[in-house]
């Protein structure tokens, strides 16, 4: 029976490794990526629940406006989260010498990266499809929403004890709202007619959404009005008014869609009001640029945490060294991403330092990796490929 080829002992072997590596490194990457997304959903949960405790904004309504940021949160954690998950899991293999038998089987570098190069790969496909699609969806339904919520009289943005305005010409002062939710003790002042203008006075009312617009029902009240003209008083008792407010919707001025709300097609094709707009205009192609480039990071994080981790020898003094080096040097490296779309911001022609953030540290350490990988790295692997006790780890 002939001898079946060596590389067919050494490629499984291999593979149940990248497999069991790559488990631990997606599980880790998960698991600090849920947590971090859930913090700052929860902080921003807390600066709008006023909008549910003390404007009358319903459950439902609340929690569809901060479900909507959380495409937005994954797509600033997972860059984080990801060079955190490879740091730790290496590091950890590296602490429990997992590593050291690896590479005393005759694994170069380049093949211990492999899996975390997957991860990386995996994080940077998952940010572009929400910096290129779910971003802008939810922002925009985001922005849509909130929008629509300071819009909607029906007791959003009318707070008890204060004169609320509401448009340019409408004032709306509440002293409380009783169990059941109805606005007691009202008072509207409106001033659309400069002439004529018109004062309400009513117990009890409420302010509701039609078809046709917003409008204000009134019970038990009386209207006065003063004409400047003759200056005469004139005042209606009434059991039901209406006031309409439909108008007040129609006068809202034109609302530049934000740079995060838009999709790549509307970056590049502005409207051409928006193109008047030269500050708006570096502000869309800054955009444009982060879109573009931003999802590299996590890519240039983990090359990064490789590099630290796998370089020199494996030992425990120089370990925490490292460990902080990296962890500086992803701080530094996201600094330097925001600042960089700062100085777009101001200068569309300084583009080009967005991209070179993450493709700098992606190229360098790969041909750090690369070469290190042809240093001699590669001893003689035992017969059967990888020791017994690392084929057995990655079947763990």
């Amino acid at each position: 029976m002939a001898a079946r080829p060596t590389a067919d002992y050494t490629q499984e072997p291999m593979r149940a490794v990248n497999r069991y590596m790559l488990r631990q490194l997606l599980l880790a990457t998960a698991f600090v990526a849920l947590a971090l997304s859930f913090a700052m959903w929860l902080a921003q949960s807390l600066k709008m629940i006023d909008y549910m405790v003390n404007r009358g904004l319903p459950a439902s309504r609340f929690m569809e406006l901060v479900l909507l940021l959380l495409p937005g949160f994954l797509g600033v954690v997972l860059p984080i989260s990801t060079a955190v998950g490879v740091i730790f899991v290496y590091n950890k293999l590296i602490q429990d010498s997992e590593l050291v038998v690896m590479r005393a089987a005759g694994m170069s570098p380049l093949q211990l990266a492999r899996p975390a190069i997957v991860l990386g790969l995996i994080s940077t496909a998952a940010v572009y499809a929400i910096a290129l699609y779910f971003l802008p969806l939810s922002f925009r339904n985001f922005k849509d929403l909130q929008n629509d919520v300071r819009q909607s009289y029906a007791s959003v943005l009318i707070q008890e004890g204060v004169f609320n305005t509401v448009g340019n010409d409408v004032t709306v002062y509440v002293r409380e709202r009783d169990e059941e939710g109805a606005l007691v003790g009202i008072i509207v002042h409106d001033l659309r007619q400069r002439e004529k203008p018109v004062t309400l006075i009513a117990e009890k009312g409420a302010i509701v959404r039609t078809p046709e617009g917003p409008r204000v029902l009134l019970v038990n009240g009386n209207r006065q009005e003063v004409d400047h003209k003759t200056g005469q008083l004139s005042m209606l008792y009434f059991q039901q008014y209406t006031v309409d407010l439909a108008d007040l919707d129609k006068n809202q001025p034109y609302r530049y869609r934000e740079p995060e709300e838009r999709f790549l097609d509307e970056l590049i094709h502005p409207s051409e009001r928006e193109l008047k707009n030269e500050r708006f205009m570096r502000e869309l192609k800054a955009e444009l640029h982060q879109r573009l480039a931003g999802p590299l990071y996590p890519l240039a994080f983990t090359m990064i945490g490789l590099v630290a981790l796998l370089s020199g020898e494996f030992n425990r003094r120089g370990r925490p060294r490292r460990l902080v080096g990296a962890g500086v040097a992803v701080l530094l490296l996201q600094g330097y991403a925001l600042a960089a779309q700062d100085i777009t911001n101001r200068i569309t022609e300084l583009a080009p330092l967005i991209y070179l953030g993450p493709t700098l540290p992606i190229l360098g350490c790969y041909l750090w990796l690369r070469r290190s990988g042809g240093r001699g790295s590669r001893k003689a692997r035992p017969p059967g490929g990888l020791p017994g006790t690392v084929a057995a780890g990655a079947k763990a």
